[in-house]
């Protein structure tokens, strides 16, 4: 059994991996002109006062933030169809499952939350408390795992099946 992305990588969808490569062209191409805007920031005085001046400078350190995750992001990236067969919970996957004690089931696509944007399913990450503890379970298994706020909960996973995009 496989756990984590560091075995399987970060699973996307070609449309996924499509917007996020044009996102991170966007704002790669976008760097002549926040070094620009900076500069002419620069060049209007005292630099302690002057809130444009670190406004873009502010900005600039989030586009950076965002080109580097999304290097990352794409650099570890599988991209491809998901899986056309199920049995086990996996990336690409869309589980079933119900927490004990509730009769209602909750349904979610396990993957990368940047597939987020193309799906109407909620995307929980094999990262996440729940996609890491249901990771290759099967329908039937029961796990618990330790949510944020330190509660143990329990769920059952109900069913296993392919993603269609």
């Amino acid at each position: 059994m496989t756990t984590g992305t560091e075995e399987q990588g970060i699973w996307l969808t070609q449309e996924a991996h499509d917007r996020l490569k044009a996102e991170l062209d966007q704002l790669v191409a976008g760097r002549p002109a926040m070094a620009a805007e900076i500069n002419a920031r620069r060049e209007e005085g005292d630099l302690k006062e002057n809130g444009g001046y670190h406004a873009a400078k502010e900005e600039q350190g989030k586009q950076e933030g965002r080109i580097r995750q999304l290097t990352d992001l794409l650099r570890k990236a599988r991209v491809g169809e998901p899986p056309t067969t199920a049995t086990t919970a996996e990336l690409g996957t869309v589980i079933t499952i119900r927490f004990q004690g509730d009769d209602e089931t909750e349904k979610f696509l396990l993957g990368s939350r940047e597939i987020a944007g193309t799906t109407d399913l909620t995307v929980y990450s094999p990262e996440s408390a729940l996609g890491a503890a249901i990771l290759g379970s099967a329908p039937g298994t029961t796990v618990t795992y330790q949510a944020p706020n330190g509660r143990d909960i329990t769920v059952d996973v109900v069913a296993v099946e392919p993603f269609v995009p």
